[in-house]
């Protein structure tokens, strides 16, 4: 039985972390703007190409270094790569007046916050089931919506310390809490035995040893993972360009988006005994889809009915990822230690796809943004019939 200390470990980093990663996409008004880092779409959008391609890595080189090395170890390390990508992007602040310079130093934040991600989410998955291994799936829920609470205070930290003059503050008392956290873990003893399941098969493998039903997990991953991320990192420069919202109300609409991600999470695990995680799991991704075409069709004169699609997208969103990755831990019982990891590296893919992609998009296909919204709709009917594939029967799921 884990002591209340680590508990309270796991939940502070699972916040800690989420402030981390939205941090970024939460200041992007600063970095767009002239007057700031000056920042191109393009620009914009290839800041967050290296966090995405190491989080990749460090999801996928997270199991063979746990079993070695152990996932305390690995937990602190992505620790350590955050709290760097944090004290990078307060020192890339004072020297935007070279603008290479400054750009070069951002690119080397997003690279630690990626290998920072890439190492704690799949850790704090691994400790969630271990922790609580007769309650895996609200365990996993409940600590991905303490990440959701971090990702949705982000903007409205940021919007705080943009209004007194230093939005740099954010990355810099985040700095402190990671150091903190880092300490206080090193100490405990943070134990890594993880519960395998017994029931459930893993079906068929291929020659690599995977199993064949991990793909379809996978497959689902990059596709939710862009649906979030148009949201979860466009939302800004959408309301501010296609709206003309100012940066305060721009900022709301991530605060909106992740708040109700995480809202959702918390809905999701209580009423998981009268609401079938199966039929959530259907029904989720149409809600995105409907979001992404609302968001598109909204008038530019009408910000608040922006708000409004931003919050029906996080409900969308909220339980889909950690509903993909228990049902993979508890279906997949021959990789169920690196289940977590795989689905994480997966969905990183289709953050870094979409994160980048977007602004190429814009300046050499000439597409607007309400036209992308629009067309990643697609992307969420194809999740939609990803997630009915997922749970499909038979299946020891439902």
């Amino acid at each position: 039985m884990a002591q209340r200390s680590e508990i309270r470990a796991l939940y502070a980093a699972g916040v800690i972390q989420g402030v981390a990663l939205v941090t970024f996409p939460a200041a992007g008004a600063v970095f767009t703007d002239p007057a700031a880092y000056g920042l191109s779409d393009t620009e914009y959008g290839g800041m967050f190409a290296p966090q995405a391609a190491m989080a990749v890595t460090a999801s996928l080189l997270g199991a063979g270094l746990r079993a070695r090395l152990g996932t305390k170890r690995v937990f602190l390390f992505g620790l350590a790569a955050t709290l760097l990508s944090m004290l990078l992007l307060v020192a890339s602040k004072f020297l935007i007046a070279q603008h290479a310079v400054a750009y070069g130093t951002l690119l080397l934040a997003t690279t630690s916050l990626g290998i920072g991600f890439g190492f704690t989410v799949p850790s704090l998955n691994t400790f969630a089931a271990a922790f609580f291994p007769h309650a895996v799936g609200r365990a996993v829920l409940t600590v991905n919506a303490l990440l959701g609470l971090g990702t949705a205070l982000a903007p409205a930290f940021v919007a705080v310390f943009v209004g007194l003059g230093c939005w740099w503050g954010l990355p810099l008392v985040v700095s402190l809490l990671v150091l903190g956290l880092l300490v206080r873990s090193a100490a405990l003893p943070m134990a890594d035995a993880v519960a395998e399941p017994n029931a459930g098969s893993a079906g068929k493998t291929g020659p690599s040893g995977i199993p064949a039903r991990f793909w379809v997990y996978a497959a689902f991953a990059v596709l939710y993972g862009g649906c979030e991320t148009v949201n979860g990192t466009w939302a800004t420069l959408y309301m501010k360009t296609h709206f003309g919202a100012a940066p305060a109300t721009a900022s709301l609409a991530l605060t909106v988006f992740w708040g109700m991600v995480t809202a959702g999470r918390v809905l999701f695990a209580l009423t998981e005994k009268w609401l079938p995680e199966t039929l959530v799991c259907r029904l989720l991704p149409l809600v995105v889809t409907a979001a992404l075409l609302t968001t598109a069709a909204a008038p530019a004169a009408s910000p608040g009915l922006g708000l409004l699609t931003f919050a029906l997208a996080g409900l969308g969103c909220s339980a889909l990822l950690p509903l993909a990755i228990s049902f993979a831990q508890r279906e997949l019982t021959t990789i169920a230690a690196s289940a977590a990891g795989g689905v994480v590296a997966f969905y990183q893919l289709g953050y870094g796809i979409t994160a980048f992609g977007v602004g190429p998009l814009q300046t050499w296909a000439g597409w607007s943004l309400q036209t992308i919204y629009a067309g990643t709709a697609l992307v969420g009917l194809a999740t939609t019939a990803l997630a009915w594939r997922i749970i499909r029967k038979p299946n020891p799921l439902t």
